[in-house]
């Protein structure tokens, strides 16, 4: 979602920082094109406005222009100003109440709000094993309550019984009844949307919010529509005083303008975003987090929550042991490229990593892109297990067959091939010390030999990496072993990510933070 405005900026940002040193006419030239960039973004004017001068009031004072690395010390209070315009802290939602706490979720027709019902319902089962009913109160839209009652089959929770002739606040009625009767800890109240926000839309509303007494009234905007979900955002703040926001499609390509002013616009702060059409794919909103991925900063928290949900622990601590022995053959490396597609293949990975726009960008080819891992585990399942197990057998004979068996040519097997001889290099490097020892690396050669493995180039060294020193700690809090040497002095504007001392196994590496069993 935040592709063009986090390219603009970036672009911005080199420019000063490639100054030894920056006038005030400097810094007011990089925040009109900030200005402008913002504004392209679709992010509403008196935001913007707002945004521009705060960070101007403190770039221009004598610290920042005479600081060692001023172009830095600009980049970072631009970071802290758009941390505060998303919120400052993430506001989680509120499940301090008697049971059943009531949800109800509110927004305009096709902004997705069933389907987000759906996937936050699945996300407090998952991660706070909330008992949990669904009640849709749409009795307007064509099988809505249907659509609903599919949905909770899929995530194996119960959904209210459909009684046609019911009023939106007789089902909220009978919903609440069952719910206290059943023991549930939370009730979903699916409301009825409109394609514009009008007078009987809004007493509806009122009169269930009145009734239900809800813990959460949670807006579902589409960030696809920009300054329009702000402007609906409002009405329905006015109307129901919402006290959170979920925006849906923040994986499309939307401007972002939405994102970036409805915590201004209405003071309520975004919680949720989905990020895809699966009804996994919805995650967390934390304004530092946010502020690092639009400054292309990456996102590590998301990557391990990520990595959590997806990665069997067991059988990547299998995977650490065989490694920690120097084994490492092309059937593990199918088991990695597994574990990249089920977190979103590799363009989403490279996103989340600090630094690594650039990596991200090359993966944008027509020629390299998540097809490529598909490819990749085609090939290596046309080998028999010895051939995976020894690839020096691999004649030409051999290759001619797996090449019929998978569909590709000569060449992509000899990729193939060739990237496993860099990844088992990469992984004797390591010792077997899984992403801990990954992330270290990043920082010089190892970007480098990742380009090579997928294609994307020898010369891909991504800018804005932590220096070799703060690498060198953040090794040792993740009880990684040594880094190589000869790494780059390039450095983040304000530092190294701080890491957690569990981080878990992630492709191409050992599970080492993650219970037993976990998947």
């Amino acid at each position: 979602m935040f592709d063009q405005l986090s390219d603009k900026l970036n672009s911005i940002f080199a420019t000063l920082t490639r100054r030894g040193a920056l006038s005030e006419d400097d810094v007011n030239l990089a925040l009109k094109e900030v200005r402008r960039a913002l504004l392209e973004a679709d992010v509403a004017l008196e935001v913007v406005k707002q945004f521009i001068e705060a960070v101007r009031i403190k770039a221009v004072g004598q610290n920042v222009i005479k600081s060692v690395s001023p172009g830095q010390q600009v980049i970072k209070i631009v970071h802290d100003e758009m941390v505060t315009l998303l919120g400052n802290d993430a506001v989680p939602l509120n499940l301090n109440v008697p049971a059943p706490a009531v949800f109800m979720m509110v927004g305009l027709q096709g902004s997705g709000k069933t389907t987000s019902t759906g996937k936050l319902a699945l996300f407090l089962k998952t991660r706070e094993k909330k008992k949990i009913l669904l009640a849709s109160l749409d009795n307007r839209r064509p099988a809505a309550q249907e659509q609903l009652a599919i949905l909770g089959k899929q995530i194996d929770v119960e959904s209210l019984p459909i009684i046609a002739s019911q009023s939106p606040i007789e089902i909220a009625k009978r919903a609440i009844t069952e719910a206290k009767l059943g023991g549930f800890d939370i009730i979903f109240l699916d409301t009825a949307g409109r394609t514009h926000v009008d007078e009987s839309l809004v007493q509806e509303l009122k009169d269930i919010r009145t009734f239900a007494k809800p813990a959460e009234v949670l807006f579902v905007a589409d960030s696809l529509t920009g300054q329009d979900a702000v402007v609906s955002a409002r009405a329905f703040d006015e109307a129901v005083n919402i006290t959170g926001v979920i925006l849906t499609r923040a994986d499309g390509d939307g401007r972002g303008g939405a994102a970036l002013s409805i915590r201004a616009v209405t003071g309520k702060p975004i919680k949720f975003l989905g990020i895809g059409e699966k009804l996994e794919a919805l995650e967390t909103f934390a304004p530092n987090r946010m502020a690092d991925r639009i400054l292309g900063m990456g996102d590590i928290v998301a990557l391990v929550e990520k990595a959590s949900q997806t990665i069997d622990a067991e059988q990547a601590q299998k995977m650490a042991e065989r490694m920690a022995k120097g084994n490492f053959d092309l059937s593990d490396l199918a088991t990695q490229l597994q574990q990249m597609q089920s977190m979103g293949g590799l363009s989403s990975v490279m996103g989340m990593l600090p630094g690594m726009g650039k990596m991200k960008d090359a993966m944008k080819s027509p020629h390299i892109n998540d097809n490529t891992l598909k490819k990749q585990l085609a090939v290596i399942q046309s080998m028999t297990p010895k051939e995976r197990k020894d690839p020096r057998v691999l004649n030409f004979s051999r290759k001619k067959r797996i090449a019929a068996g998978s569909g590709t040519s000569l060449e992509d097997i000899n990729k193939v091939l060739k990237m496993h001889r860099s990844m088992a290099d990469m992984m004797k490097m390591m010792g077997g010390k899984g992403m801990g020892g990954m992330m270290g690396g990043l920082g010089g050669g190892m970007a480098s030999k990742l380009g090579n493995m997928f294609g994307l180039g020898s010369g891909v060294m991504p800018a804005g990496m932590p220096k070799p020193e703060e690498l060198q700690e953040m090794m040792k809090s993740m009880g990684g072993s040594g880094l190589p040497t000869g790494l780059p002095d390039a450095n983040l504007p304000f530092g190294a990510p701080k890491m957690p001392n569990n981080f878990p196994s992630l492709p191409f590496g050992a599970n080492q933070g993650l219970p037993k069993g976990k998947k």
